[in-house]
């Protein structure tokens, strides 16, 4: 079941599920506010809680409204584009071989056959993406796994339309979205170990803090550096 709950002029969608605790976000580009909760409690409950969050919605609320995003993407020569933090100018070559993405200095050459249109421009730099962090993720589970007392059976990188990661601790699997490829590789490192945690303790309460504290003391800080980098302009929403 999906609701809208109107709390003064911010609109907040509540989603009833089968869950046993009750999950609040606000995502970015625009601050929409999103509340899960268990599908047996009531419209007023859910009130109630989001009235006590109202300023922890609102502080996030301002500070996705002053965080800075790049500019539409055309996947042309000169652009700007990121790459585990580091920015690189975009060169585009056609040649009639198999296409490619290639980084040398400040700047990223993407080869591509002649007349490939912007979408296909954009699926090969996205299959690029999702190849460096299939790469990289292996071996933060080697790290991490001894460390947290966990084994990852299966991962996946994909584009994810709301959120940067996610598990699943029956199947103790972990989903990772694309553009975090794009943040500075400690993010990923905290997204991994955030993730990792939850296949321990599956809420973000005291239990999940104490783990994060204990194996990642710096995980806030690296929490806000993936907020405060560039927000990509695309349509998903976190």
């Amino acid at each position: 079941m999906v609701a809208e709950l109107k709390l003064g002029d911010i609109s907040v969608d509540v989603v009833l599920k089968d869950i046993k605790n009750v999950h609040l976000s606000v995502y970015p580009p625009t601050g929409r506010v999103r509340i899960s909760a268990p599908s047996h409690m009531s419209m007023e409950t859910i009130r109630v809680f989001a009235i006590g969050k109202l300023d922890w919605i609102k502080k996030h609320q301002k500070a996705l409204e002053k965080q800075a995003r790049e500019s539409p993407r055309d996947l042309i020569d000169r652009e700007s584009h990121y790459v585990w933090g580091k920015r690189y100018l975009m060169t585009v070559t056609e040649r009639d071989t198999a296409p490619s993405v290639t980084l040398k200095g400040n700047k990223m050459t993407l080869s591509v056959r002649p007349d490939a249109p912007t979408g296909k421009r954009r699926a090969i730099l996205e299959a690029w993406y999702r190849e460096q962090l299939k790469e990289a993720i292996p071996v933060l589970f080697g790290k991490w796994e001894p460390r947290l007392g966990v084994d990852v059976g299966r991962f996946y990188v994909q584009r994810m339309k709301t959120k940067w990661g996610s598990c699943n601790p029956e199947k103790s699997s972990i989903r990772l979205n694309t553009e975090i490829a794009r943040k500075p590789r400690e993010c990923l490192e905290y997204l991994v170990v955030h993730e990792m945690a939850h296949l321990i303790e599956h809420t973000h309460g005291e239990r999940f803090i104490e783990l994060m504290n204990a194996h990642l003391p710096n995980w806030r800080t690296l929490r806000d550096q993936l907020n405060a980098f560039p927000l990509a302009h695309s349509e998903w929403r976190y």
